[in-house]
């Protein structure tokens, strides 16, 4: 089923799916190069600094494969197919860290290729994107330990 690409992004919590705990259900990608050398970083639009695509799995997507498509689309312009499943990643933050606006997750995120890197997507005007290394994309996810964990377990180049 080819993936259609939406002119703009979701917002909103409506339609969110959760877990039996209360947790936030996020699909994630960890979008590498045709040679696996580089990763996608995208720039978050809440701490600062890099993440990678990801987003909450919402009630209308069978998938939370679709869910990561989508919001790879969103946030990071490309139309990329998944690879292989990661698996699930615990949310690392502490208590005080979490908010109404993001509370407790859990991160489930897909290895993938970019087929096509859109010059126009849903949140160019919020969001940069920029190719890494391993190396590079260790440092800038150094804060984020669940993204960390989700690059490690891909088959980038180390």
């Amino acid at each position: 089923m080819a993936q259609k690409l939406a002119s703009t992004a979701r917002t909103g919590r409506d339609n969110q799916r959760y877990g039996s705990q209360g947790e936030r259900l996020v699909a994630g990608v960890v979008p590498l190069s045709n040679d696996k050398k580089k990763v996608l970083l995208i720039q978050s639009t809440r701490r600062g600094g890099w993440v990678l695509p990801k987003g909450g799995w919402e009630t209308d997507e069978g998938t939370p494969q679709e869910a990561a498509c989508r919001e790879a689309w969103e946030e990071a312009g490309i139309v990329c197919k998944i690879l292989r499943d990661l698996g699930k990643i615990p949310d690392r933050r502490k208590a005080n860290e979490l908010t109404p606006q993001a509370p407790k997750a859990i991160f489930q995120f897909y290895e993938a290729s970019v087929e096509k890197e859109a010059s126009q997507w849903p949140e160019k005007d919020r969001r940069g994107r920029q190719w890494m290394s391993y190396q590079e994309a260790k440092q800038a996810l150094t804060a984020r330990p669940e993204l960390l964990d989700a690059l490690n377990r891909s088959s980038i180049v180390k």
